[in-house]
C-alpha cells in the first residue's frame, strides 16, 4: 500500500480481518514482524522506542471508539495533556487548547468534565486532543461506533473538514455509510488487502 499525504482512506473488513492491527502498525504502536513500513521515507522497523515515541507524538494523532478521556479533567485539561507531556510552555498550551476546541465547535464547553458532556461532545474533545499537536496523520478506529447517527455525522463532518485542510485521514469502520464518505477504501480479509479503490 502507498498512502499519499492528504488522502482520506476507510479501512474496512469483517471482524478479525486485521483492521485494528493495520492501524496499530501505521500508528507505530506495533512493529511489523516482517515486511517493510516506510513513513516519510524512514523504515519504521529500524527506529528505536524513543524515535517511535517521537514520531507518534509529533506526526500521528489517534481517535478511538471509547474516547479515552481522563474523567477528572475538564475538556481543556484533556486536550492539554499531550502538550504537557511534550513540554510545551503554558501560554502556548492555553492558546492551542482554545484553538483546538474552537475547531471542533466546543468553545463553550472548555470547563466541562467528560461526565457533563454527550457522547458526541466527548468524541469532539478526543479529536481536539488528537490534533492539538498538529499531526499530519490522524488514525481513527471506529470513531462513530459509540454514537447515534446524528452525532456520528457531526464527527465525520469535523474529520472531513480537517482532511480538506490537508490532514491525512485513515478511518477503520464497519459502517458502509462511513466508508462511502472516504475517497478511497481498503478492504481486508484475513489480513490481506482484497480491494483498494474508490468506495463501491
Amino acid at each position: 500500500l502507498a498512502i499519499p499525504d492528504g488522502d482520506y482512506v476507510a479501512i474496512m473488513g469483517p471482524s478479525g480481518s486485521g483492521k485494528s492491527t493495520l492501524l496499530h502498525l501505521l500508528g507505530c504502536l506495533d512493529r511489523p514482524t516482517s515486511g517493510s513500513y516506510r513513513l516519510d521515507g524512514r523504515e519504521v522497523g529500524q527506529l528505536d522506542e524513543q524515535e517511535l515515541a517521537e514520531v507518534r507524538g509529533r506526526r500521528i494523532g489517534f481517535v478511538f471508539q471509547f474516547f479515552h478521556l481522563v474523567p477528572r479533567l475538564s475538556a481543556a485539561g484533556n486536550v492539554e495533556l499531550p502538550m504537557i507531556l511534550a513540554g510545551t510552555r503554558p501560554p502556548e498550551r492555553r492558546e492551542r487548547v482554545a484553538a483546538a476546541l474552537r475547531a471542533v465547535g466546543l468553545s463553550d464547553r472548555t470547563d466541562h468534565r467528560p461526565d457533563q458532556l454527550s457522547g458526541g461532545q466527548r468524541q469532539r474533545v478526543a479529536i481536539a486532543r488528537a490534533t492539538v499537536m498538529k499531526p499530519s496523520i490522524l488514525l481513527a478506529d471506529e470513531p462513530t461506533g459509540n454514537l447515534d447517527r446524528a452525532s456520528g455525522n457531526d464527527i465525520l463532518e469535523v474529520l472531513q473538514g480537517m482532511n480538506r485542510e490537508g490532514l491525512t485521514l485513515l478511518v477503520v469502520t464497519h459502517d458502509p455509510e462511513v466508508g462511502q464518505r472516504a475517497r478511497r477504501v481498503i478492504r481486508l480479509v484475513d489480513g490481506r488487502v482484497v480491494y483498494d479503490g474508490k468506495p463501491d
